[in-house]
């Protein structure tokens, strides 16, 4: 599949694109007292020092695989017991490593800027190891991109709306227009032809993902598409509309995530 971009004519790298999304949730968390990191945020069960714990575990994850010792870190971690999946098991590493909310932030912080420098020194064409296997290195910066947006709307959520959307979200579309092959695998479901997404993005300019003649094309606001991606509205609640014979399963399955 072939992405075309019509809009803006520069993008921001996805390196500055991950610095910035991390400046944008610190804005939010570092004036919270501890009353306001125990807040209930919009994942089911955690609190906004919930939320930063996990991503704290992900990013500390995410050095780890650019520096190729996800093994050892796998290791370190130790047996949490079984896990249904994915969301099972980062359930289970939030409630056994949980500390005090300043603790939390300050994990936080110390692991966002961790996760930049690796990524900062890392060759991002080199193939790294992550949850659903090998991915070139810019391609995980930008999963960890799209977790710190989702992330940042679920602590957002718990004082106001969500924070404005921005054009760093090409990266997050993009990406899910990308791994709908893998999405529809783990599905246990196949594609039956190539997907196109022809998107609105912030600015009002036109973003598309995909050949010309693809027979499945989705339509609609970058943003609807990014929180569909990620997992936060389903479909039928946003403005996206789909055609053709893979309109159903995209719509159903399109995911930014292991």
């Amino acid at each position: 599949m072939r992405p075309i971009w019509l809009g803006q004519t520069g993008r921001m790298d996805p390196l500055d694109a991950l610095r910035a999304q991390d400046e944008e949730l610190a804005a939010l968390v570092d004036p919270l007292d501890g009353a306001g990191l125990l807040a209930a945020s919009r994942c089911d069960g955690w609190t906004v020092a919930d939320v930063l714990l996990h991503l704290a575990q992900t990013d500390e994850m995410a050095v780890a695989s650019v520096e190729g010792r996800l093994d050892a870190y796998a290791a370190s971690v130790g047996d949490l017991g079984p896990v249904a999946d994915v969301d099972d098991l980062a359930a289970r590493l939030v409630e056994r490593e949980r500390t005090g909310p300043e603790e939390a932030r300050e994990r936080w912080q110390a692991a966002a800027e961790a996760q930049r420098a690796a990524f900062a020194s890392a060759d991002l064409d080199a193939r790294v190891t992550w949850v659903a296997g090998e991915l070139a290195a810019r391609t995980l910066a930008t999963t960890r991109l799209t977790e710190t947006w989702i992330h940042t709307g679920d602590i957002a959520v718990a004082f106001g709306p969500p924070p404005a959307p921005t054009d760093r979200l090409w990266h997050t579309a993009r990406l899910a227009w990308r791994t709908l092959p893998y999405a529809h695998a783990r599905a246990g479901r196949e594609l039956q032809g190539a997907v196109a997404f022809d998107l609105v993005g912030p600015d009002g300019g036109r973003w598309r993902f995909g050949d010309d003649d693809a027979p499945t094309v989705v339509v609609g606001s970058a943003l609807d598409l990014c929180t569909v991606a990620g997992q936060r509205a389903r479909a039928g609640d946003t403005g996206l509309r789909a055609s053709g014979p893979d309109a159903t399963s995209v719509l159903e399955l399109v995911r930014t995530f292991a």
